[in-house]
């Protein structure tokens, strides 16, 4: 079996946790398994850098915080491939522009173009082990870029998809993927699996195990990821196409966010183009936009709410007021205590009923519901933050998932 394996910050975070993740690579060999490796930079390596980088400039160029935030990747590269040849396993470290890794230009947020593999194969091959700098590569004028944080994920499929291997392994503090946060409800259970689409909404929902573009890139490749964890020998979870030979529950689990703010225009005169208007200078100021609630009344006027994230909110308050004198609009208020709780799914599909059982279940513990935005596989509601945890326990409950999948 040919595997890429791929340890966060946490799994790189001292001498001690960098041999014992060698040992890690040393028995999947032993297994008789072809491995490459990618690596995040030592846990608090990057906030180190960027703190630096303002001691220096208060608004340093993106082309040289690239080329310094990429220094932290090579060092768990270098030191970790140490480890391997310590063991005795050939092991080379390679910076991303050493393994192939090409991208666009755009400096901490670059898109990978294309990964040139052939040389990282052939490490494979002979069984010696190629240790990637994650979340980097080069661009054609043969500047150093960087894919933004939690960029080292997507470096990860990136490569097990370039090199064809059959699996990845995302190897990280936590042992898998939990049915919902562990910390409000105790009895959350461990999925075996999980399909792609669920876990992009999870991931969108402020799921922090698995970056969104991650799992976007898997999907489209079907590269199956098994998120499992560096600390015990146990299997994780695994990402991968639906299953559609398994009578799914109604829901695969709960997910919240405390990250957002809500925002309401109202009285603006009923006009062909008026949202336009409203998200076109949003989305220039580079501020996302989830839920969106619009409202019109009889008489020609409508209302528009829709949410953000909680620390654009005070730009956002800003930019709608000064909208609001140039639309002739009543007036603007915001609300930054509010937060998004989820039920997610494929089962939705098959079965009827999910939102009403959610609606109820939230009515009957008094929760007033704000928003409300669906998907085929997928129901939010924005409420107020203070009710999320009461939300979640309640929901997770009421579905059936504080039992073992």
């Amino acid at each position: 079996m040919r595997v890429v394996h791929k340890y966060g910050g946490t799994s790189v975070g001292s001498l001690e946790r960098i041999r014992a993740t060698a040992k890690l690579i040393q028995a999947d060999i032993a297994r008789g398994n072809e491995v490459a490796v990618v690596v995040s930079a030592m846990s608090g390596d990057t906030n180190r850098l960027m703190s630096m980088a303002q001691e220096m400039h208060a608004v340093p160029s993106a082309r040289e915080m690239d080329a310094l935030l990429s220094t932290g990747e090579q060092v768990s590269a270098a030191l970790l491939s140490m480890a391997l040849n310590h063991l005795g396993i050939t092991a080379y470290s390679y910076n991303g522009a050493q393994a192939g890794f090409r991208t666009d230009s755009s400096h901490a947020r670059a898109r990978i173009k294309d990964v040139q593999s052939d040389h990282l194969i052939h490490h494979m091959q002979v069984g010696e082990v190629a240790v990637v700098t994650g979340f980097q590569g080069i661009d054609e004028a043969g500047n150093i870029t960087t894919l933004g944080r939690g960029g080292s994920d997507t470096s990860d499929v990136a490569l097990a998809i370039a090199v064809q291997a059959d699996i990845c392994d995302i190897y990280t503090d936590v042992d898998g993927i939990y049915t919902t946060d562990p910390r409000i409800v105790p009895q959350a259970s461990k999925l075996q699996y999980i399909s792609y689409e669920e876990m992009l909404e999870f991931a969108s929902l402020g799921a922090k195990v698995l970056q969104t573009r991650s799992v976007g890139l898997a999907m489209r490749f079907d590269m199956p990821i098994h998120l499992r964890s560096s600390f015990e020998d146990i299997s994780g979870t695994i990402v991968g196409g639906e299953d559609t030979d398994m009578e799914r529950a109604e829901i695969t689990g709960v997910a919240y966010n405390r990250d957002e703010a809500k925002v309401t225009i109202k009285g603006i005169p009923d006009q062909p183009g008026i949202a336009a208007r409203i998200f076109g200078p949003v989305a220039d100021a580079d501020i996302n936009v989830d839920v969106i609630v619009q409202n019109v009344s009889e008489h020609g006027y409508t209302d528009i709410t829709f949410t953000v994230p909680r620390h654009d909110y005070t730009a956002t308050m800003h930019l709608l007021q000064d909208l609001c004198v140039a639309m002739n609009a009543e007036k603007v208020k915001g609300d930054d205590t509010v937060a998004k709780v989820s039920i997610i799914g494929v089962g939705m599909r098959s079965h009827t009923g999910v939102a009403l059982k959610m609606f109820d279940v939230l009515s009957h513990e008094n929760i007033n519901i704000q928003m409300i935005t669906t998907s085929e596989i997928k129901v939010t509601v924005v409420l107020d933050e203070k009710y999320v945890e009461l939300a979640v326990r309640s929901l997770h409950r009421a579905f059936d998932l504080d039992t073992t999948i």
